[in-house]
Protein backbone atom coordinates (compact mmCIF):
# COMPACT_ATOMS: atom_id res chain seq x y z
CA UNK A 1 0.00 0.00 0.00
CA UNK A 2 1.49 3.22 -1.18
CA UNK A 3 1.08 6.33 1.84
CA UNK A 4 1.94 9.05 -0.30
CA UNK A 5 -1.05 11.14 -1.09
CA UNK A 6 -2.62 10.73 -3.90
CA UNK A 7 -2.80 14.70 -5.95
CA UNK A 8 -6.44 13.21 -7.52
CA UNK A 9 -7.79 11.48 -4.15
CA UNK A 10 -6.70 15.52 -3.04
CA UNK A 11 -8.62 17.48 -5.46
CA UNK A 12 -11.61 15.51 -4.63
CA UNK A 13 -11.66 15.77 -1.44
CA UNK A 14 -11.17 19.71 -1.37
CA UNK A 15 -13.76 19.68 -4.21
CA UNK A 16 -16.54 17.78 -1.90
CA UNK A 17 -15.24 19.55 1.04
CA UNK A 18 -16.34 22.49 -0.64
CA UNK A 19 -19.59 21.85 -2.26
CA UNK A 20 -20.83 20.41 1.16
CA UNK A 21 -19.84 23.38 2.93
CA UNK A 22 -22.73 24.56 1.01
CA UNK A 23 -25.15 22.10 2.12
CA UNK A 24 -27.98 23.44 4.41
CA UNK A 25 -28.45 21.83 7.65
CA UNK A 26 -31.14 21.22 10.01
CA UNK A 27 -30.23 23.46 12.93
CA UNK A 28 -33.06 21.94 15.48
CA UNK A 29 -31.88 19.71 18.38
CA UNK A 30 -34.82 17.82 17.79
CA UNK A 31 -36.37 15.81 14.69
CA UNK A 32 -34.14 14.23 12.49
CA UNK A 33 -30.34 15.51 12.40
CA UNK A 34 -29.65 15.38 8.73
CA UNK A 35 -31.94 15.00 5.89
CA UNK A 36 -31.59 11.46 4.31
CA UNK A 37 -32.02 9.90 1.12
CA UNK A 38 -31.83 9.75 -2.47
CA UNK A 39 -34.16 13.05 -2.34
CA UNK A 40 -31.50 14.68 0.29
CA UNK A 41 -29.96 18.24 -0.47
CA UNK A 42 -26.75 15.91 -0.96
CA UNK A 43 -27.83 14.44 -3.66
CA UNK A 44 -27.67 17.70 -6.06
CA UNK A 45 -24.06 17.98 -5.16
CA UNK A 46 -22.82 14.31 -5.83
CA UNK A 47 -24.65 14.26 -8.80
CA UNK A 48 -22.76 17.80 -10.18
CA UNK A 49 -19.51 16.22 -8.78
CA UNK A 50 -20.42 12.55 -11.07
CA UNK A 51 -19.66 11.20 -7.66
CA UNK A 52 -21.86 7.88 -8.95
CA UNK A 53 -18.91 7.32 -11.74
CA UNK A 54 -16.04 7.06 -9.13
CA UNK A 55 -16.40 3.05 -8.85
CA UNK A 56 -17.96 2.62 -12.17
CA UNK A 57 -15.47 0.22 -14.35
CA UNK A 58 -13.85 2.39 -16.82
CA UNK A 59 -15.44 -0.84 -19.56
CA UNK A 60 -18.75 0.66 -18.56
CA UNK A 61 -18.11 4.60 -19.06
CA UNK A 62 -16.45 4.99 -15.45
CA UNK A 63 -13.60 6.42 -13.98
CA UNK A 64 -12.77 3.39 -12.21
CA UNK A 65 -11.46 4.54 -9.08
CA UNK A 66 -11.88 1.99 -7.24
CA UNK A 67 -13.36 1.47 -3.97
CA UNK A 68 -10.84 4.30 -2.42
CA UNK A 69 -12.69 6.94 -4.08
CA UNK A 70 -15.96 6.18 -2.64
CA UNK A 71 -14.54 5.91 0.69
CA UNK A 72 -13.34 9.02 0.24
CA UNK A 73 -16.68 10.27 -0.88
CA UNK A 74 -18.78 8.56 2.19
CA UNK A 75 -15.65 10.39 4.71
CA UNK A 76 -16.57 13.67 3.38
CA UNK A 77 -20.35 13.36 4.07
CA UNK A 78 -20.12 12.12 7.59
CA UNK A 79 -17.49 14.88 8.43
CA UNK A 80 -19.74 17.83 6.59
CA UNK A 81 -22.39 16.04 9.12
CA UNK A 82 -24.77 15.63 5.84
CA UNK A 83 -27.00 12.81 4.89
CA UNK A 84 -25.92 9.95 3.00
CA UNK A 85 -27.27 9.65 -0.44
CA UNK A 86 -24.24 7.49 -1.63
CA UNK A 87 -24.28 4.26 0.04
CA UNK A 88 -27.36 2.87 -1.05
CA UNK A 89 -26.60 3.92 -5.02
CA UNK A 90 -23.01 2.51 -4.41
CA UNK A 91 -24.00 -0.81 -3.23
CA UNK A 92 -27.24 -1.32 -5.83
CA UNK A 93 -24.16 -0.59 -8.73
CA UNK A 94 -22.16 -3.53 -7.14
CA UNK A 95 -24.87 -5.70 -7.04
CA UNK A 96 -26.64 -5.29 -10.95
CA UNK A 97 -29.32 -3.40 -9.22
CA UNK A 98 -30.73 -0.09 -11.21
CA UNK A 99 -29.95 3.04 -9.04
CA UNK A 100 -32.02 5.56 -8.11
CA UNK A 101 -34.55 5.65 -5.66
CA UNK A 102 -32.75 2.94 -3.99
CA UNK A 103 -33.06 2.25 -0.11
CA UNK A 104 -31.07 0.29 2.16
CA UNK A 105 -33.07 -1.67 4.92
CA UNK A 106 -31.94 -4.02 7.96
CA UNK A 107 -28.53 -3.79 7.89
CA UNK A 108 -28.47 -3.24 11.05
CA UNK A 109 -29.22 -6.87 11.95
CA UNK A 110 -26.00 -8.39 10.43
CA UNK A 111 -24.07 -10.26 10.70
CA UNK A 112 -26.78 -12.57 11.85
CA UNK A 113 -29.61 -11.54 9.23
CA UNK A 114 -32.29 -11.96 11.22
CA UNK A 115 -33.94 -9.14 11.54
CA UNK A 116 -36.83 -9.99 8.95
CA UNK A 117 -38.01 -13.58 9.32
CA UNK A 118 -38.68 -15.14 5.65
CA UNK A 119 -41.23 -18.16 5.18
CA UNK A 120 -41.07 -20.36 2.94
CA UNK A 121 -44.46 -19.73 0.83
CA UNK A 122 -46.46 -21.10 -2.17
CA UNK A 123 -44.09 -19.51 -4.43
CA UNK A 124 -40.92 -18.04 -2.48
CA UNK A 125 -40.90 -16.70 0.74
CA UNK A 126 -42.93 -14.05 2.78
CA UNK A 127 -41.19 -11.36 4.63
CA UNK A 128 -42.60 -10.34 8.46
CA UNK A 129 -40.60 -8.01 10.95
CA UNK A 130 -39.46 -4.11 11.25
CA UNK A 131 -36.35 -2.62 10.33
CA UNK A 132 -34.69 1.07 9.89
CA UNK A 133 -34.33 2.41 6.71
CA UNK A 134 -31.47 5.08 5.49
CA UNK A 135 -34.50 6.82 3.32
CA UNK A 136 -37.91 7.98 4.05
CA UNK A 137 -39.29 7.96 0.89
CA UNK A 138 -37.84 5.05 -1.29
CA UNK A 139 -38.99 3.33 -4.35
CA UNK A 140 -37.17 -0.43 -4.11
CA UNK A 141 -35.82 -1.77 -0.54
CA UNK A 142 -32.71 -3.59 -0.56
CA UNK A 143 -33.33 -6.12 2.39
CA UNK A 144 -30.88 -8.54 3.84
CA UNK A 145 -32.97 -11.95 4.49
CA UNK A 146 -32.26 -15.37 5.89
CA UNK A 147 -33.79 -17.98 4.16
CA UNK A 148 -32.09 -21.23 4.85
CA UNK A 149 -28.67 -22.73 6.47
CA UNK A 150 -26.94 -20.49 3.90
CA UNK A 151 -25.50 -17.01 4.66
CA UNK A 152 -28.14 -13.68 3.86
CA UNK A 153 -29.19 -12.87 0.72
CA UNK A 154 -30.15 -9.54 -0.72
CA UNK A 155 -34.09 -9.21 -1.32
CA UNK A 156 -34.69 -6.62 -3.97
CA UNK A 157 -38.92 -5.27 -2.83
CA UNK A 158 -41.02 -2.36 -4.23
CA UNK A 159 -42.49 -0.25 -2.06
CA UNK A 160 -45.55 -0.72 -3.03
CA UNK A 161 -45.64 -3.99 -2.34
CA UNK A 162 -48.32 -6.36 -0.44
CA UNK A 163 -47.86 -5.65 3.76
CA UNK A 164 -44.98 -3.06 3.40
CA UNK A 165 -45.37 0.30 5.31
CA UNK A 166 -42.91 2.93 6.01
CA UNK A 167 -42.68 4.97 9.04
CA UNK A 168 -40.98 8.53 8.41
CA UNK A 169 -42.24 10.37 10.96
CA UNK A 170 -39.51 9.10 13.53
CA UNK A 171 -35.52 9.06 12.92
CA UNK A 172 -34.07 6.75 11.59
CA UNK A 173 -36.97 5.47 9.94
CA UNK A 174 -38.46 2.11 9.72
CA UNK A 175 -39.85 0.09 7.58
CA UNK A 176 -42.78 -3.45 8.71
CA UNK A 177 -43.12 -6.34 6.45
CA UNK A 178 -46.10 -8.14 7.16
CA UNK A 179 -46.16 -11.68 5.23
CA UNK A 180 -44.88 -9.69 2.09
CA UNK A 181 -44.74 -12.12 -0.54
CA UNK A 182 -41.78 -12.05 -2.41
CA UNK A 183 -40.42 -14.84 -5.27
CA UNK A 184 -37.06 -16.21 -5.55
CA UNK A 185 -36.18 -14.27 -8.95
CA UNK A 186 -36.40 -11.02 -6.26
CA UNK A 187 -33.11 -12.30 -4.98
CA UNK A 188 -30.22 -10.18 -6.42
CA UNK A 189 -27.40 -11.74 -4.69
CA UNK A 190 -25.70 -13.78 -1.44
CA UNK A 191 -23.76 -11.21 1.15
CA UNK A 192 -21.36 -13.30 3.08
CA UNK A 193 -19.45 -15.27 0.96
CA UNK A 194 -17.26 -13.13 -1.53
CA UNK A 195 -14.25 -11.18 0.83
CA UNK A 196 -14.34 -8.54 -1.62
CA UNK A 197 -18.09 -8.70 -2.81
CA UNK A 198 -20.35 -5.74 -1.98
CA UNK A 199 -21.17 -6.64 1.77
CA UNK A 200 -17.41 -5.96 2.38
CA UNK A 201 -17.53 -2.89 -0.25
CA UNK A 202 -20.47 -1.29 2.01
CA UNK A 203 -18.80 -2.03 5.43
CA UNK A 204 -15.48 0.02 4.09
CA UNK A 205 -18.21 2.59 3.28
CA UNK A 206 -19.61 2.68 6.16
CA UNK A 207 -16.54 2.51 8.08
CA UNK A 208 -15.58 5.96 6.51
CA UNK A 209 -19.12 8.19 7.46
CA UNK A 210 -18.41 6.99 10.83
CA UNK A 211 -14.50 8.00 10.58
CA UNK A 212 -15.87 11.41 9.02
CA UNK A 213 -18.97 12.13 11.59
CA UNK A 214 -16.04 11.25 14.58
CA UNK A 215 -13.36 13.45 12.52
CA UNK A 216 -16.19 16.56 11.98
CA UNK A 217 -17.15 16.42 15.96
CA UNK A 218 -13.43 16.32 16.46
CA UNK A 219 -12.85 19.21 14.41
CA UNK A 220 -15.35 21.61 16.11
CA UNK A 221 -14.42 20.92 19.50
CA UNK A 222 -10.55 21.74 18.76
CA UNK A 223 -11.77 24.89 16.85
CA UNK A 224 -14.09 26.00 20.02
CA UNK A 225 -11.62 25.11 22.57
CA UNK A 226 -8.86 27.17 20.59
CA UNK A 227 -10.51 30.29 21.46
CA UNK A 228 -13.27 29.48 24.77
CA UNK A 229 -10.85 31.06 27.61
CA UNK A 230 -11.86 29.81 31.24
CA UNK A 231 -9.92 30.33 34.24
CA UNK A 232 -7.58 33.19 32.28
CA UNK A 233 -6.66 30.56 29.95
CA UNK A 234 -7.69 28.64 26.79
CA UNK A 235 -9.79 25.69 27.49
CA UNK A 236 -7.40 23.99 25.01
CA UNK A 237 -4.50 24.71 27.29
CA UNK A 238 -5.60 22.99 29.46
CA UNK A 239 -4.35 19.30 30.09
CA UNK A 240 -7.96 18.14 31.50
CA UNK A 241 -9.00 18.99 27.79
CA UNK A 242 -5.71 18.97 25.25
CA UNK A 243 -4.84 15.52 26.38
CA UNK A 244 -8.11 13.19 25.63
CA UNK A 245 -8.46 15.71 22.38
CA UNK A 246 -5.10 14.30 21.48
CA UNK A 247 -5.58 10.94 22.05
CA UNK A 248 -8.72 11.13 20.33
CA UNK A 249 -6.47 12.53 17.41
CA UNK A 250 -4.52 9.52 17.69
CA UNK A 251 -7.41 7.11 17.48
CA UNK A 252 -9.17 8.78 14.47
CA UNK A 253 -5.36 8.72 12.56
CA UNK A 254 -5.16 4.83 13.47
CA UNK A 255 -8.99 4.16 12.54
CA UNK A 256 -8.46 6.24 9.23
CA UNK A 257 -5.71 3.76 8.28
CA UNK A 258 -7.41 0.63 8.94
CA UNK A 259 -10.51 2.34 6.81
CA UNK A 260 -8.62 3.16 4.03
CA UNK A 261 -6.37 -0.11 4.01
CA UNK A 262 -9.07 -2.13 3.75
CA UNK A 263 -10.24 -0.20 0.53
CA UNK A 264 -6.65 -0.48 -1.00
CA UNK A 265 -7.44 -4.46 -0.60
CA UNK A 266 -10.67 -4.71 -1.76
CA UNK A 267 -8.98 -2.95 -4.62
CA UNK A 268 -5.53 -4.29 -5.06
CA UNK A 269 -5.46 -7.68 -3.23
CA UNK A 270 -9.60 -9.23 -3.24
CA UNK A 271 -8.14 -12.75 -2.41
CA UNK A 272 -6.44 -11.46 1.07
CA UNK A 273 -9.31 -9.38 2.17
CA UNK A 274 -10.36 -11.79 5.06
CA UNK A 275 -12.03 -9.68 8.19
CA UNK A 276 -10.36 -6.36 7.27
CA UNK A 277 -13.85 -4.57 6.02
CA UNK A 278 -15.36 -5.86 9.36
CA UNK A 279 -12.63 -4.98 11.78
CA UNK A 280 -12.55 -1.35 10.25
CA UNK A 281 -16.34 -0.92 10.57
CA UNK A 282 -16.34 -2.15 14.19
CA UNK A 283 -13.21 0.20 15.05
CA UNK A 284 -14.73 2.91 13.32
CA UNK A 285 -18.08 2.75 14.77
CA UNK A 286 -16.77 2.74 18.81
CA UNK A 287 -14.12 5.83 17.14
CA UNK A 288 -17.52 7.88 15.91
CA UNK A 289 -18.83 7.45 19.34
CA UNK A 290 -16.10 7.85 21.81
CA UNK A 291 -14.71 10.67 19.80
CA UNK A 292 -18.40 12.40 19.41
CA UNK A 293 -18.67 12.00 22.97
CA UNK A 294 -15.37 13.38 24.35
CA UNK A 295 -16.30 16.43 21.69
CA UNK A 296 -19.38 16.64 23.45
CA UNK A 297 -18.31 16.94 26.85
CA UNK A 298 -15.16 18.71 25.78
CA UNK A 299 -17.53 22.03 24.41
CA UNK A 300 -19.28 21.64 27.89
CA UNK A 301 -23.25 22.79 27.63
CA UNK A 302 -23.24 24.89 24.13
CA UNK A 303 -22.42 21.19 22.61
CA UNK A 304 -26.16 20.46 23.01
CA UNK A 305 -27.00 23.63 21.54
CA UNK A 306 -27.79 24.36 18.01
CA UNK A 307 -24.24 26.82 18.34
CA UNK A 308 -21.98 25.05 17.55
CA UNK A 309 -24.01 21.95 15.80
CA UNK A 310 -22.13 18.97 17.17
CA UNK A 311 -25.66 18.09 18.44
CA UNK A 312 -25.75 16.80 14.92
CA UNK A 313 -22.57 14.66 15.26
CA UNK A 314 -23.82 13.27 18.54
CA UNK A 315 -27.34 11.77 17.13
CA UNK A 316 -25.60 10.92 13.81
CA UNK A 317 -23.30 8.41 16.00
CA UNK A 318 -25.80 6.93 17.65
CA UNK A 319 -27.78 5.41 15.02
CA UNK A 320 -25.01 5.34 12.14
CA UNK A 321 -22.56 3.78 14.57
CA UNK A 322 -25.12 0.10 14.81
CA UNK A 323 -26.82 0.51 11.68
CA UNK A 324 -24.20 -1.89 9.99
CA UNK A 325 -24.26 -4.53 12.91
CA UNK A 326 -23.71 -3.83 16.30
CA UNK A 327 -19.81 -3.47 16.84
CA UNK A 328 -19.84 -6.46 19.21
CA UNK A 329 -21.19 -8.33 17.16
CA UNK A 330 -18.98 -7.89 14.62
CA UNK A 331 -15.95 -8.02 16.49
CA UNK A 332 -16.95 -11.74 17.70
CA UNK A 333 -17.02 -12.38 14.35
CA UNK A 334 -13.73 -11.48 13.83
CA UNK A 335 -12.54 -13.36 16.56
CA UNK A 336 -13.78 -16.59 15.59
CA UNK A 337 -12.42 -16.33 12.26
CA UNK A 338 -9.12 -15.53 13.97
CA UNK A 339 -9.34 -19.01 15.95
CA UNK A 340 -10.66 -20.68 13.07
CA UNK A 341 -7.52 -19.13 11.70
CA UNK A 342 -5.41 -20.62 14.46
CA UNK A 343 -6.63 -23.89 14.44
CA UNK A 344 -5.89 -24.64 10.78
CA UNK A 345 -2.41 -23.14 11.37
CA UNK A 346 -2.40 -25.70 14.91
CA UNK A 347 -3.42 -28.66 12.43
CA UNK A 348 -1.05 -27.77 9.37
CA UNK A 349 2.18 -27.77 11.69
CA UNK A 350 1.04 -31.18 13.70
CA UNK A 351 2.88 -34.08 13.16
CA UNK A 352 0.62 -36.81 12.04
CA UNK A 353 -0.04 -40.06 14.02
CA UNK A 354 1.08 -43.17 11.46
CA UNK A 355 4.47 -41.04 10.95
CA UNK A 356 5.12 -40.76 14.02
CA UNK A 357 4.60 -44.33 15.13
CA UNK A 358 6.57 -45.22 11.85
CA UNK A 359 9.31 -43.40 13.31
Amino acid sequence: MDLTPDPLSIQVRKALRTALAAVPVLPGVHGAPVADGGRGPTRTVLDELGVADFERPAFVGGLDLGLTAGVLVSEELGRAACGNSYRADAMAADVGCPAGGVALAGLETLPTGRGVTATPGAHGWELTGTVTLDDPDPALLLVPVTTGSAGPVLVAVPRDAAGVSVQGGCWPPVVRFEATPVATGDVIGELDHALAGPLARARLRQAAYLLGIADGAHRIAVEYTGFRRQFGTRLRDLPAVSFPLARAMVALRATRAAVYRGAWMVDNEPDAVGTEPIMALAMAAETARDVVRLSMQSCGVRAMTAELGLHRYFRLAAAESARYGDPAALWRTVGVDAVRAARRAAAGTEVPTAATTAA
